[in-house]
């Protein structure tokens, strides 16, 4: 049985529940990417060293234009379930879009 994106935990009385799945880091990594992703933060937060790196030398060498793509990060890390964040940024390790 698959379960959706929920967790399943058990109380007291033996019956089953379903929580849904929350991600810690979903909400955080995509403000940070939208307010400040020219910093490359919401790299850093997540993780990735080194693209967050790369992502700060592109915003140099593009004037500032290449901060075009944390803010798209951004907005795709809010219209994704957390489960699949999870899945793909934090245990996937997927470092860029």
């Amino acid at each position: 049985m698959e379960n959706y994106g929920y967790t399943k935990t058990e109380n007291t009385q033996d019956k089953q529940n379903y929580i849904p799945y929350r991600s810690e880091k979903k909400i955080p990594a995509a403000l940070l990417g939208i307010l400040v992703g020219w910093l490359a933060l919401n790299k850093f937060y997540l993780g990735y060293t080194k693209e967050g790196i790369i992502q700060i030398i592109l915003n140099i060498v593009t004037l500032g234009a290449a901060s075009i793509i944390p803010f798209i990060e951004g907005i795709l890390y809010l219209f994704m379930s957390d489960k699949q964040f999870d899945d793909t940024y934090v245990y996937g390790r997927k470092g860029w879009l």
